[in-house]
């Protein structure tokens, strides 16, 4: 398993009480898988996506990343971790004005320490990956919004993680441009072999997924192997 969690409680402070978000939740999610988190607005999906990304330190339960427990690591180490074993979708793309596509991931790739050409080969590749090599020297006003989140989806790649979170990547596209999204990111996660998260309130897109959970009032329900969505 290259994502795990393990009986994750997480609460939030409700006045004189405590809310509780997600109540011991387990999820195992295997490489080259994406499971599909569904479940209405408040149902805890966020919480969920949050605690996974190592964003949040949950009350109880464990968090294992590609073989490493997070429990007890530093915030520099937790830092490490998400930058070179995790991959972020956001809902929104927060891509910079001012840079081409090609420009947003060589950025992150010099980041990390990449040569300003192998930052571009890495980074022309994966928009290769996403369908977006033609619009590499484009800035995001001249992009469509399927084309931006699509370059957030390569930018999230970048460092080729072992885990991909995803959060509502359709949530700002009609119902065409979505279905796209949701293909890449389902052909990506086969062929990248990421452990990939999606959470969604939309199941309309969820056809070609490998699992679908569903999560209500902080807890999780997730399918048997074979049995199908819940």
């Amino acid at each position: 398993m290259s994502l795990n969690l393990t009986g994750i409680t997480l609460t939030y402070p409700d006045g004189d009480a405590r809310l509780t978000a997600l109540d011991e939740v387990t999820l195992d999610v295997p490489r080259g898988t994406l499971t599909a988190v569904a479940g209405p607005s408040g149902s805890g999906k966020s919480s969920l996506l949050a605690v996974a990304a190592t964003l949040v330190t949950p009350d109880a339960g464990t968090v294992t990343v590609d073989g490493t427990c997070t429990t007890g690591l530093t915030r520099r180490a937790r830092t490490d971790l998400r930058r070179h074993a995790i991959g972020i979708v956001f809902q929104q793309p927060n891509l910079l004005p001012s840079l081409t596509a090609v420009e947003q991931l060589q950025l992150m790739a010099r980041i990390d320490g990449r040569s300003p050409g192998a930052a571009r080969g890495r980074a022309m590749d994966l928009l290769d990956a996403v369908g977006l090599a033609p619009q590499a020297e484009r800035r995001p006003h001249q992009l469509s919004g399927g084309q931006r989140q699509r370059v957030a989806i390569a930018r999230a790649l970048l460092n080729e993680p072992t885990v991909l979170l995803v959060d509502e990547p359709t949530s700002a596209l009609d119902r065409e441009r979505g279905a796209v999204v949701l293909d890449l990111l389902v052909r990506l996660t086969h062929q990248q072999a990421t452990a990939t998260v999606l959470v969604t309130h939309d199941r309309s897109h969820l056809t070609a997924v490998d699992r679908i959970a569903e999560v209500r009032d902080g807890r999780l329900r997730v399918p048997e192997p074979g049995s199908g969505p819940v």
